[in-house]
């Protein structure tokens, strides 16, 4: 049985005392939850005062990217080992946003990915088309492009260390949603692809998040499906209380 993972994506949103007012409230909220993961994303700057709040409690913490260098003249840029001395456990890699406006490659997605496992950090790697891409009939042929290069020779800690997050782009920050069927349509091709790659006992047990537009009113009926795992959330995990509900679904 997967255990089902909700991950909060907060974008460049939240400053400090904001981040730590929304941190607090999900803490106490959230304290009594055994059945689920979860972790939050922030900014790079709040992640110090995350780590401080959530030490103990069942709230992971990840970070939005990282580069695949420990170290060097990259201006701007956060390295594994940087993240891990702030407290993370987690790492986004390849999100829509990171791959539009700042050019990340599937290459890029497979060297962050192994940099940040040596570190010590779980990884989760997203994948989605674009909506002219699924008009055109190409979302599998999109998917299988991404997972081929971004999946690409991954050791058995590398595996074990993945989780694999579905975000279709025609549905981040737009309102729009893929239907439970859509939905759960694209994480079955992305399990078999998995299971062609690294057999399919290893892709059965690999989780598989939903991203775009997961809201409380949807939530229940997205983890109803036999291949969705989880959520990635982005604005609805800027609300604590919205957050909670998912969380709760």
């Amino acid at each position: 049985m997967r255990r089902p993972f909700i991950a909060g994506n907060w974008k460049m949103y939240k400053t400090n005392s904001e981040a730590e007012e929304t941190i607090r409230y999900l803490k106490d909220k959230l304290k009594e939850i055994e059945n689920v993961d979860i972790m939050i994303a922030p900014p790079y700057t709040a992640l110090t005062i995350a780590a401080g709040i959530t030490a103990g409690s069942n709230i992971y913490l990840g970070a939005q990217n990282v580069h695949y260098e420990n170290e060097g003249a990259y201006t701007g840029e956060i390295s594994p080992p940087m993240l891990v001395s702030a407290g993370c456990r987690y790492v986004i890699i390849g999100h829509s946003e990171r791959r539009q406006y700042f050019g990340c490659t599937d290459k890029d997605v497979n060297l962050r990915l192994k940099s940040a496992v040596r570190s010590g950090l779980k990884t989760v790697v997203c994948i989605g088309e674009k909506l002219e891409e699924r008009e055109s009939g190409k979302t599998f042929d999109i998917l299988s492009s991404q997972l081929s290069e971004s999946l690409k020779n991954l050791s058995e800690e590398e595996k074990n260390m993945l989780i694999v997050a579905y975000e279709p782009v025609w549905a981040i920050g737009t309102g729009k949603t893929a239907t439970p069927d859509i939905a759960e349509e694209a994480h079955k091709y992305i399990r078999g692809k998995i299971a062609d790659m690294y057999g399919r006992d290893f892709a059965s047990g690999v989780r598989i998040l939903y991203g775009g537009s997961v809201k409380p009113d949807n939530i229940r009926d997205l983890m109803a499906q036999d291949n969705i795992d989880g959520a990635l959330v982005g604005g609805a995990s800027l609300d604590a209380e919205s957050f909670s509900k998912i969380v709760n679904f």
